[in-house]
């Protein structure tokens, strides 16, 4: 796995990475920063960072607490 973002080449957090896998394949190996993801997307970086908080606070096993 590439801990780089595949459009900026940003050095990605683990939340980043789980951010790539739900919202775009489970089994992708193409990560994105989450400014990458909004952008492709077209939402807030805001949003995707209250998605990410509401999925840990309901168990995502992709962002642990």
């Amino acid at each position: 796995m590439d801990g780089k973002c595949r459009k900026c080449g940003k050095d990605l957090t683990p939340d980043e990475i789980g951010a790539s896998r739900k919202f775009i394949n489970r089994g992708t190996t193409e990560f994105f920063c989450l400014d990458c993801l909004a952008e492709r997307f077209k939402v807030s970086r805001q949003l995707l960072e209250d998605k990410i908080e509401y999925l840990r606070q309901h168990g995502c096993t992709l962002f642990p607490k």
